[in-house]
């Protein structure tokens, strides 16, 4: 994997001007803020390359992660990331759950699943843990959690440059996805994050209207 990532990425979120003042620092800083969030897009694996997120990168994704908030301090999540050297074992468990759903697949639909596990430079999976804890946090809360933590790390990613994309599938619920990353009793896995270069970009999808999903009670 390469960890070298270019700072003026055509991407990349622009930098807020300094300011003159503790008020225009603010300002400007709620501005760089919501263009950062509104900026974001969710970019398929396949227009993720090279390079990824640098070591320096990768710890800053994760420190936001971590400033997810996080009721009860259990730390409700974590994420694992899938080396280059390990992808043949994530493809063969995409392939075999995939022949174990369909024992009728084609050789391409299987060795289309197998390539999943080989797109963008950076691959790791979020996982859920929602088991007995104390404090016994409500499960949708602890999801609430990992949500904030996985789009703290998505902006991040955006923020210096990269893409970023979910994926998920029947793949997950595999025993077979559960044995290769060790899953714990009450651990579930959610979704993949992947990170990488964008290759390829997609407009801009039009974003619900606050009218839209807003009420008063």
């Amino acid at each position: 994997m390469s960890w070298n990532a270019s700072p003026d990425a055509p991407d990349a979120a622009p930098a807020p001007e300094r300011a003159t003042s503790a008020g225009d620092q603010d300002e400007e800083l709620q501005q760089f803020a919501l263009a950062l969030i509104a900026s974001r897009q969710n970019v398929s694996p396949k227009r993720l390359g090279e390079p990824g997120p640098t070591p320096a990168q990768l710890e800053a994704m994760f420190r936001a992660a971590a400033a997810a908030p996080d009721h009860g301090e259990l730390v409700p999540w974590r994420f694992v990331i899938v080396p280059r050297e390990k992808r043949s074992l994530l493809a063969e468990v995409f392939a075999g759950a995939l022949i174990d759903r369909d024992a009728a697949a084609t050789a391409e639909q299987v060795a289309a699943a197998r390539a999943k596990a080989y797109r963008a430079p950076l691959l790791m999976l979020a996982v859920a843990r929602l088991g007995p804890a104390d404090p016994d946090i409500a499960p949708a809360e602890r999801l609430v959690s990992l949500g904030a933590a996985i789009q703290n790390l998505l902006l991040a990613a955006h923020a210096a440059g990269l893409g970023t994309g979910l994926t998920s599938g029947q793949a997950l619920r595999s025993p077979r996805m559960h044995a290769l990353f060790g899953l714990a009793a009450g651990e579930e896995p959610v979704c993949f994050v992947n990170v990488g270069t964008v290759t390829k970009r997609k407009p801009a999808r039009l974003r619900p209207d606050p009218k839209d999903f807003v009420r008063e009670l």
